[in-house]
């Protein structure tokens, strides 16, 4: 069988092309993940027809999506997830839940979705992969207020990732049936995190594994792809989405991995380099090949859903963020509405899902993804500036008490 990677030299161009413009022009405040996905869509079959999706492309394209969601859990912060910010972001995601079903219901009965349920489910996440580094840039990680929101983006992120494969998953099997499946898998996840916690304990294997980490073996950075494919697999091999697999992977090493400052500080930065810096650019690129322009362009109404899916965005992920005025303030109660309104990778992977099953046609996949890349375009932005001008004029959010170190994790 032939094999050509003329079509993957052109995508891994446009991958080391997009941050390296953007470098060259700080002024153009531009996430890179746009430049790829626009610059997919122009050296696709849709404008010059330069690059189709062949098998090289699409196996690095799912590894990419498999690489993106296992970060994305592993963004997730176990020790947020408790006191006054759970409870708040719990009741806000709720607050979400409800909004959305009420806009992808409403926009089902007028005629202008397939399925209201999905629609629903897309507008309820959040990129957290977004949402970290701009808190961190603002120095708000650690606050209160960091808190809340990577606590809201998470269960937003797990949440939406567990109804997808509930209602949506490509097997055709009853919703019954998948929750016996996702039991089996919450049972694997479970047996895993024991495993591990375990081995947590094994002095001399911790001490093989400091040895071997920063070697040519790079044994950690090798256990968390054997991690990855193993819970894919799983995922897969029960009917179940890779996407769930690969995100708990992420997760259940960020719970179990919790020394990172005191034995292994390069190791997620090691991660993030493997993945950023070719998988997950090589995925959005493929998205640009994808991306059905003729579809999005069929209409005019096809077109406004652009902005009326944007809008959704606002509506169920920003609204609720009105219940942590008393917490955070009004101002920076704001900066979360924005914050969690910004998503794309989660409505990429649900929209190529939906088409799959024939739940989500080529123009709302379209208008989907395009209100996607205006969210994350626009809505950090706007967050930035205002928050911002919420540190230089109000007092900031209750800072939760520091994390206990954890013992030496073995991974």
């Amino acid at each position: 069988m032939d094999i050509s990677f003329s079509g993957l030299v052109i995508v891994a161009a446009v991958a080391f092309a997009a941050p390296l413009i953007l470098g060259l022009a700080p002024r153009l405040r531009l996430p890179s993940v746009v430049l790829e996905i626009v610059a997919g869509i122009v050296i696709g079959p849709a404008v010059l027809g330069w690059v189709t999706v062949d098998e090289p492309i699409e196996v690095l394209s799912l590894f990419g999506l498999a690489f993106l969601l296992f970060l994305a859990g592993l963004e997730i912060e176990f020790d947020h997830l408790r006191g006054e910010p759970l409870r708040l972001a719990s009741l806000g995601f709720l607050v979400s839940l409800v909004i959305a079903l009420a806009v992808g219901f409403g926009l089902q009965v007028g005629g202008q979705v397939d399925s209201g349920l999905i629609v629903a489910i897309i507008l309820s996440a959040t990129s957290l992969g977004v949402v970290v580094p701009l808190l961190k840039d603002a120095g708000e990680v650690a606050s209160g207020f960091g808190q809340l929101v990577i606590a809201a983006a998470s269960i937003a992120d797990f949440a939406t990732v567990i109804l997808l494969t509930l209602f949506f998953s490509r097997e055709a099997t009853g919703t019954g049936t998948k929750l016996l499946l996702l039991a089996g898998f919450v049972v694997g996840a479970a047996v895993a995190v024991a495993g591990l916690l375990r081995l947590e304990r094994s002095s001399r294997l911790s001490a093989v594994l400091l040895r071997l980490q920063d070697t040519t073996a790079q044994i950690r950075v090798r256990g968390s792809f054997l991690l990855l494919a193993g819970f894919v697999a799983l995922a897969e091999n029960l009917g179940l989405e890779v996407i769930l697999g690969a995100f708990t992977a992420g997760a259940i090493l960020s719970l179990v991995d919790r020394d990172v400052r005191m034995t292994h500080p390069h190791f997620r930065t090691k991660l993030e380099g493997a993945g950023f810096g070719f998988f997950i650019p090589v995925f959005f690129v493929t998205v640009g090949l994808r991306f059905d322009l003729d579809a999005l362009l069929s209409g005019v109404s096809t077109v406004v859903m652009v902005p009326v899916f944007l809008a959704g965005l606002l509506v169920v992920r920003g609204l609720p963020a009105l219940l942590y005025r008393g917490y955070a303030g009004p101002r920076r109660a704001v900066v979360a509405a924005f914050l969690q309104a910004t998503s794309l990778p989660f409505i990429v992977a649900a929209s190529m899902i939906g088409q799959d099953i024939g739940v989500v046609s080529a123009a709302t996949a379209a208008a989907l993804v395009g209100a996607g890349l205006l969210s994350v375009l626009l809505f950090p932005l706007v967050a930035a500036t205002l928050l911002g001008r919420a540190g230089a004029s109000a007092p900031a959010a209750p800072a939760a008490p520091e994390p206990v170190p954890a013992t030496t994790f073995a991974m």
